[in-house]
């Protein structure tokens, strides 16, 4: 099992930290929203906030599903400061900037930054991937780019 853990973990790739910045109860029995800033690893002076709904202990117990929380996500970005960019990806398919799991191992929140070259604009697309079916569920921010400072 300890195995397992080490590969999984080397596996995965360099991703942002998120940072909780706020949590809003939304119910009595303990459901809430959750607020996580993640600054962009490659584009410095971008930082994404994201918000999705945590299930309480009582509604896990009461509903079922009890290691799994909703896919529904939205996000915002914005410039944080002098926006520099990185080495991005640049293809159409974009890049991973940040991945959360949302349940034991079938679903994971995930930002995805691609860069649309022609309108120099990033767009963050906040979206679950599932392992069965996927989801439709998605948010997008944008953020122009104005002389962004090359590293």
């Amino acid at each position: 099992m300890r195995l397992f853990a080490t590969l999984a973990l080397a596996l995965m790739p360099l991703a942002a930290q998120a940072e909780e910045v706020g949590r809003v109860g939304v119910d009595w029995v303990g459901n809430d929203i959750i607020i996580e800033a993640i600054p962009d690893p490659k584009v410095q002076g971008v930082t994404c906030h994201i918000s999705y709904f945590e299930r309480s202990m009582w509604d896990r117990l009461s509903k079922g599903n009890w290691f799994e929380d909703p896919s529904n996500a939205s996000i915002a970005c914005r410039q944080t400061g002098p926006i520099s960019l990185g080495d991005i990806d640049t293809s159409e398919a974009g890049e991973e900037v940040f991945s959360e799991g949302r349940s034991l191992v079938f679903k994971s929140l995930n930002v995805t930054r691609i860069f649309d070259q022609k309108n120099q604009v990033l767009v963050y697309l906040t979206h679950a991937t599932e392992l069965t079916d996927g989801s439709a569920k998605m948010s997008i921010s944008t953020v122009p780019l104005y002389n962004p400072a090359k590293p």
